[in-house]
């Protein structure tokens, strides 16, 4: 299919016609660069633009930004098209710079904008989510969860409540070490205008997964360094650490289970670029972490992760086993400064329900919410009408 997609360019490009590409740049080390394609989920491919130094060096371009314009055939010499010229960069003219800040300096915030995942009456899955564990723009949360809890599900639920209620919000579905067909159910689900599903599946190597979630982070960052919201749901960072642990080169200290204290270096830099901006933008990153698999491993990466978000939603195995949904555990989930997204009139009816939930079991709870959510077709109504005398 590349290779076709190539030829039908080649031939437009020497009928004399002006055929534009666009891509997300990488900047190699030797200083030139690759416009590289969502589609190919920006790996290297016969379709990428090449970039030289001069273009970078002069527009002071860096990985992560898109960029646009007209394309030329590759001289003797080379076998990708090359970009003639640079006619924009993140949707903005070249000479305009989008920000001077970098992404680092910029002043991250507690969330206090929310994100509102409530949508249809009978989606109990994401009105439970926004009741226990409310999240805002720029809000770092681990939705912790055993082996077929249905976090692939809820994920996918999420990223469709954030296109329907937020389309302001860019969305990167990030799926790591994930079943192939699991990927075609969620670019089919979930992809479309202001979202993308970039996928690296679990039959490709190692340093796929590794260089295939860099280029989403830093595509992230420029775009929030542009004033930009992005939410990037990410299954699973446990994959990603382990990923990262594979190529880590030897010699840090070796933690219980096989983990090299310095593989998880990169996963926290990418978990803890979630931030509110205070200058305009955020990044907010869902990401799920696995436990209960069998695996030392994945247990020490989620006790590593512990503490460095700021939301955590737990998944119940038992609440699965008794076939209740969502398998939400309440009274282990819960976000960090909840106050700054919710009214003060919701925190105090948040935290009396609460109070009820927080004396039963985990399946009595969600059978008792889920049972009363029914009766109302909004958390709002719900709230107004709870009774707790």
């Amino acid at each position: 299919r590349a290779q076709l997609i190539v030829a039908v360019v080649r031939k437009q490009i020497e009928r004399g016609e002006v055929v534009r590409g666009s891509g997300t740049l990488e900047v190699l080390p030797d200083g030139y660069g690759f416009l590289r394609s969502a589609a190919h989920n920006y790996l290297a491919s016969p379709e990428d633009i090449y970039v030289s130094p001069s273009q970078i060096r002069r527009l002071g371009l860096r990985t992560g930004l898109v960029v646009e314009g007209p394309i030329r055939l590759p001289i003797e010499g080379q076998e990708n098209f090359a970009l003639m010229q640079v006619e924009s960069v993140n949707g903005h003219p070249p000479e305009e710079k989008v920000r001077p800040t970098v992404f680092e300096d910029l002043t991250p915030l507690h969330p206090s904008k929310r994100i509102i995942l409530e949508t249809e009456p009978g989606e109990l899955s994401t009105r439970v989510f926004d009741l226990v564990t409310p999240i805002g723009k720029g809000q770092r949360g681990l939705i912790v969860s055993p082996p077929r809890a249905g976090k692939t599900v809820l994920l996918q639920k999420i990223a469709l409540a954030i296109k329907k209620n937020h389309p302001e919000c860019y969305l990167i579905v990030l799926l790591i070490d994930e079943r192939p067909e699991e990927v075609t159910d969620m670019v089919r689900t979930v992809a479309g205008p202001g979202a993308e599903v970039v996928a690296s599946t679990f039959d490709e190597p190692t340093s796929e997964h590794v260089h295939v979630s860099e280029i989403v982070l830093e595509k992230a960052k420029r775009m929030v360094e542009d004033g930009r919201d992005v939410v990037i749901l990410l299954d699973s960072i446990t994959r990603l650490a382990r990923a990262h642990n594979t190529e880590a080169p030897a010699g840090g200290k070796l933690l219980s289970g096989g983990l090299d204290s310095n593989a998880m270096q990169k996963p926290k830099r990418f978990f803890g670029a979630a931030r509110s901006i205070e200058e305009g933008g955020s990044l907010t990153i869902l990401a799920t972490a696995l436990i209960d698999t069998g695996s030392r491993m994945d247990d020490v990466i989620f006790e590593e992760f512990k503490g460095t978000g700021n939301m955590e939603l737990h998944l119940d195995r038992r609440l699965v086993d008794k076939r209740v949904w969502p398998a939400i555990d309440v009274n282990r989930s819960g976000t960090r400064k909840e106050e700054l997204l919710m009214h003060p009139d919701e925190v105090e009816k948040v935290r009396m329900l609460r109070r009820v939930l927080s004396d039963m079991h985990p399946v009595e709870a969600m059978e008792l919410l889920t049972t009363r959510l029914k009766r109302s077709k909004t958390n709002a109504e719900f709230l107004f009408s709870m009774n707790m005398t």
